[in-house]
């Protein structure tokens, strides 16, 4: 082999390493885009009048000011508080009042699923699910939902 024929093929070599690298970086950055486009679930915690209350936004989707209110139910924390589920974390974890049960924020803006005063809120693109019963998104509603006891199942 000679000099000349050796360093066409390290030409060859690098130009297709360069192209690869580059496409990579394209693609790459065109998924996180995609990924991240429609923004994270803001769920703000607060009180209205004394009594524990949420406001979820996705603003992206045109989801704003749905206020879900736990009648009968205090809090004990500090508010308002606003958490956005926008990175993947192990759950359960907690929140101000609650726990976040399940997250997937693979594309944003996901699906999250939170235990609060012993309801279930679920948060989807497609629909708010409360106790695995399904609600329209609707800017601005306000959800009154009633105190439910935490129900504690005895070990056998």
């Amino acid at each position: 082999m000679t000099k000349t024929s050796f360093l066409a093929l390290w030409k060859q070599i690098l130009l297709v390493f360069l192209a690869t690298l580059l496409g990579y970086v394209a693609v790459f950055n065109w998924i996180e885009h995609r990924r991240r486009k429609n923004g994270p679930w803001q769920m703000t915690f607060t009180e209205l009048a004394g009594v524990p209350a949420i406001v979820v936004n996705q603003p992206a989707l045109q989801f704003t000011n749905i206020t879900i209110v736990f009648g009968g139910a205090t809090a004990q924390t500090n508010q308002p508080q606003t958490v956005a589920f926008e990175h993947g974390r192990p759950a359960p974890f907690d929140l101000p009042f609650g726990k976040c049960v399940f997250t997937d924020a693979i594309f944003l803006p996901g699906t999250a699923t939170c235990e609060i005063f012993g309801h279930e809120i679920q948060l989807l693109p497609r629909t708010l699910t409360i106790d695995r019963v399904e609600h329209p998104w609707r800017a601005g509603e306000k959800i009154f939902l009633p105190n439910r006891p935490t129900v504690i199942v005895p070990a056998k």
